[in-house]
Formats: C-alpha cells, sequence, structure tokens
C-alpha cells in the first residue's frame, strides 16, 4: 500500500507489509466449516484454506464478522494482510461501527500469540493509531481507530497514553470531535460504543472518562472548544441529580 513520504504514513505503511510477511501462507484449520446458509458456500469456505488468495470484499467481511469459527485465531490470521489494508481504507463496512473490526481481533486472541505474531499485530495498531492523529487527510476519523484499537486490546490505556505525546492544532481538533461524539453516551453512564463481553466495559469507561476530565479537559479549553461541549465534558465528574440539575445539563434523554 502506497502512503505519502511522512513518518507517520513511513510507519504504517512498514506495519502493513509487515503483516503481509508475517502471515504470508497462513489458512484456516482444514477441517474448519461454517453455516452455508449463513455465512458462505463450501468454495468461499475452500479459498479460506487456501493459501494467499486475495478474497472478495464481501466474502472478506463475512469473513472477519462472524463470530462462531472453531478456530478464529487461524481465520483472523489468513485474513489480517489484507483485512488491515481493507481497515486503513476505510472499506471495511462494519455494520455498527469499528469496534466490530476490533472485537474481531479480540476474538483471534492475537495478544496470545507468540510475539514473532503478536508484535506486529501491535505494531500495525499504534502506527494506525498515531497516523490517525497526525494525518490530515485520514480516511477514517480518529475516534473511530481509537474504538478500533479499544476492542482489539481490551483498554483504552494505551491509546490515550499515545494522545497525551501527540500534541499539536490536528491532535487537538480529533479531541474536540472524539469528546462531541462522545459525551451523549458518556453523560448516560454508557460506554460510547458496543463493548464485546469479555472485556470490562464498566473500568474501560471509567479511565476514558477520567482522562477526559483530567488531561483531555486542559486542551480542550486550549484548543477553543465550545463552551458547550467543555461543559459536557465537565459535567462527568458530577453525579446523578448534581449532574441533572446543573444549569449546563443538555437535556439528554436516555
Amino acid at each position: 500500500m502506497q502512503l505519502a513520504d511522512h513518518p507517520a504514513h513511513r510507519r504504517l505503511g512498514a506495519a502493513l507489509d509487515d503483516l503481509a510477511v508475517t502471515f504470508r501462507g497462513m489458512t484456516a484449520r482444514p477441517d474448519e466449516t461454517n453455516c452455508e446458509c449463513h455465512w458462505g458456500s463450501s468454495d468461499e469456505l475452500a479459498l479460506l484454506k487456501t493459501p494467499d488468495v486475495e478474497l472478495e470484499p464481501d466474502l472478506l467481511r463475512r469473513t472477519w464478522q462472524a463470530t462462531d469459527w472453531t478456530d478464529s485465531a487461524a481465520v483472523l490470521r489468513r485474513v489480517l494482510p489484507q483485512f488491515a489494508k481493507v481497515l486503513v481504507a476505510g472499506r471495511a463496512d462494519p455494520l455498527f461501527g469499528l469496534q466490530e473490526a476490533g472485537q474481531a481481533f479480540a476474538r483471534g486472541g492475537w495478544q496470545q500469540w507468540p510475539d514473532d505474531h503478536a508484535g506486529p499485530v501491535r505494531e500495525f495498531l499504534h502506527a494506525w493509531w498515531v497516523h490517525s492523529l497526525t494525518d490530515p487527510d485520514a480516511v477514517v476519523p480518529a475516534h473511530e481507530v481509537f474504538v478500533m484499537c479499544a476492542e482489539a486490546s481490551g483498554t483504552v490505556g494505551p491509546w490515550l497514553a499515545e494522545w497525551e505525546e501527540r500534541t499539536g492544532h490536528l491532535s487537538d481538533r480529533r479531541l474536540v470531535e472524539a469528546a462531541a461524539e462522545w459525551e451523549y453516551e458518556l453523560l448516560g453512564d454508557s460506554l460510547p460504543w458496543s463493548g464485546w463481553y469479555g472485556h470490562d466495559e464498566e473500568e474501560m469507561r471509567a479511565e476514558l472518562v477520567a482522562w477526559l476530565l483530567g488531561h483531555a479537559a486542559v486542551r480542550l479549553r486550549a484548543s477553543g472548544a465550545s463552551e458547550d461541549l467543555q461543559h459536557r465534558i465537565r459535567l462527568l465528574g458530577l453525579t446523578d441529580e448534581d449532574r441533572w440539575m446543573d444549569p449546563h445539563w443538555p437535556g439528554h434523554r436516555y
């Protein structure tokens, strides 16, 4: 995949190339099965057991979205090089949001793979995340990449830490966009995306809220975010009637 000559672009390009090399020749298990009525044909299943054959977009989507593989890790390794490129290009076409793609990574248990396999996946996620924060022409909004990475890893901590390091106008603008996207669900005491059952959603939400109230609040003020948005983030630090009775409560209904 050709990316512009910029440090973040070069890093992402190298990460994509590393995935292609690392997972070259991978296949689903020979005995892997899935329902022909709900997933696809026997011929399509055979393609997953054939190495290095590019899948049609619809078949790729059905493959990574399926939750009932016998060996999800093997299936993920089979599709990872193509899947990663599709994600970066904004062509993953999830039904509900990029958390679905992150959950596909989580189902594959990539963090438990040997380091020569887990390392390239980790580097891809970090490279894509940094790219989304620093490239003005990034195809996928940074807040969506964040959700993908959080669900893939089961934590928000590393991605928030990376955001703290990426200062500047563009990264701040991405922060304003994310805060505006997330405030409604967070003020309703929910995670702003549908999490996977294997993750502690309350812990993730609490860490995200603490970061928004602390580090992010300072950056929102400095970046000229609207007073209305700043108040909505401030309200995350209040509970129950203190929040609802505040003069700046936006009137959300849940």
